[in-house]
């Protein structure tokens, strides 16, 4: 297949060029990885009116996962101050983060959600999945949907309206929103009233057009460390024993899901596998809107926010949530 990438959006180029990018990633590196400090929730809280607590529910095997639940502070939410915020129970995003399957944390990328929750009054809800490849196969989606299920059996507690409940993830945790949305479609339990997926990581076999543009070199994310990701979770599962919950791209059916939102960078390893999901939705009769934005590497917008790109991908974000959390009149 062609090695010709398409070219970087300028501002994001530069940003790049002072950025130490890798080609691969190895159980070496992610060891080194991982010692690197958590993403500072604090610093994103200060001045904002916003309540945050800690609280763990019971995982598969007897595991605790843990959730960081943002809420909009008591006098906010009584007056209804933010500005697209209805009168009834507030909506909720159930937030998966990015990082492989292998690294990252729930306050990884949080940033994204908080937004949502300035502008919309909404209950964001991060999950502490559990990583590969110290747990594999079906756990990190199973702990997002048990988290799924508490939000809903807690949705009095929250102040949350169970018919506006949005899953909503970035990268791996796109590919797990992907997955928990499945899973409670397959299983009747809970209704999930929309589904966010921003660069998501939704197949496993690692063979599309892009897929193979983004190998050989270094990058933000790179083909060889998708493959990383992926055998870390994955084992020594063969590809015919891969579950669509897990890997959603080999799904069966997409049939039957909430309206979606997708999107990737034109100059990303996910770029091709975002289209094809978005067009099998479209080909089982659902609703999705995708978003390929011209010259976005992986995760563009989580690295440079302020770049023109990502500030109109982040817009464009929070008008299909408005769309989606509006009111029926």
């Amino acid at each position: 297949m062609t090695s010709v990438r398409p070219a970087l959006d300028p501002e994001l180029r530069a940003l790049l060029a002072d950025m130490p990018l890798m080609t691969h990633l190895d159980d070496e590196l992610l060891a080194q990885l991982r010692q690197l400090p958590s993403a500072p929730v604090e610093a994103l809280l200060e001045g904002r009116r916003i309540d945050h607590r800690e609280i763990t529910v019971d995982g598969e095997g007897g595991a605790r996962i843990t959730l960081s639940v943002f809420s909009p502070s008591g006098a906010d939410a009584a007056a209804g101050a933010a500005r697209d915020r209805p009168a009834a129970g507030a909506p909720c995003v159930l937030w998966m983060h990015g990082g492989g399957m292998v690294m990252g944390d729930r306050f990884s990328q949080i940033d994204i959600p908080l937004e949502w929750l300035d502008r919309f009054g909404a209950v964001v809800v991060s999950v502490e999945y559990r990583l590969a490849p110290e747990a594999g196969g079906t756990t990190p989606v199973g702990d997002c949907y048990r988290s799924l299920l508490w939000v809903e059996e807690h949705a009095e507690e929250l102040g949350v309206d169970r018919s506006r409940i949005v899953v909503a993830g970035v990268s791996a945790g796109g590919g797990l929103a992907a997955g928990v949305t499945l899973m409670a479609r397959d299983r009747g339990v809970p209704a999930v009233a929309a589904q966010m997926l921003v660069c998501p990581m939704l197949d496993h076999r690692n063979d599309t057009a892009s897929s193979h543009q983004y190998s050989g070199g270094p990058g933000v994310w790179t083909r060889e460390m998708n493959e990383f990701g992926w055998r870390s979770l994955l084992g020594g599962l063969p590809g015919a024993e891969v579950p669509g919950h897990v890997s959603p791209a080999v799904a069966e059916g997409l049939s039957g899901l909430p309206t979606t939102y997708v999107d990737a960078g034109s100059a990303e390893v996910f770029r091709d596998e975002v289209v094809t999901y978005a067009t099998r939705i479209w080909e089982s009769g659902g609703q999705a809107e995708l978003h390929v934005w011209a010259g976005g590497c992986h995760g563009f917008d989580a690295l440079s926010p302020r770049a023109h790109v990502s500030a109109e991908a982040r817009r464009t974000r929070d008008g299909w949530l408005a769309r989606v959390l509006s009111p029926v009149e």
